[in-house]
């Protein structure tokens, strides 16, 4: 789908207002925000946008922990993600790759590679410092 194809509704801007000013929410996540914004918009509305954004390229569908429900994130270009395994924030960052390492293992494996995404998975640093200092 084109991206010029999609109407702006009040219901689109709001999504897309959420996934600009967020962290990466689950759908749920931006229902909620949405709701707050615009009172009486349904589940359905919003869940619909998502998909809509997703295939129009206004949007990306990251999944970053197996079993945990989708996150959506409003920068579509090439980045990457760290993860907290602890409280499940995800923050862009920006690994490079080696490209010839990248053609190496294309020789090596008969893959095409069309593109790379790269997910490190730690804890962040208020979760971190949360174990280090446990209440007690």
């Amino acid at each position: 789908m084109n991206s010029s194809a999609l109407r702006v509704t009040p219901q689109r801007r709001a999504v897309l207002d959420v996934l600009s000013s967020s962290d990466h929410p689950t759908a749920a996540e931006v229902l909620e925000r949405v709701q707050h914004q615009l009172p009486g918009v349904g589940a359905a509305t919003v869940y619909r946008t998502l998909a809509l954004l997703v295939e129009a390229g206004q949007a990306a569908m990251l999944r970053v922990h197996e079993g945990d429900a989708a996150r959506y994130d409003r920068t579509v270009e090439r980045h990457d993600h760290l993860v907290c395994t602890e409280c499940r924030r995800v923050t862009d960052a920006q690994v490079s790759l080696d490209a010839h390492q990248l053609d190496q293992l294309a020789g090596q494996s008969s893959f095409v590679m069309t593109g790379y995404e790269v997910h490190i998975y730690g804890r962040c640093a208020k979760c971190a410092a949360a174990s280090e200092n446990p209440k007690e």
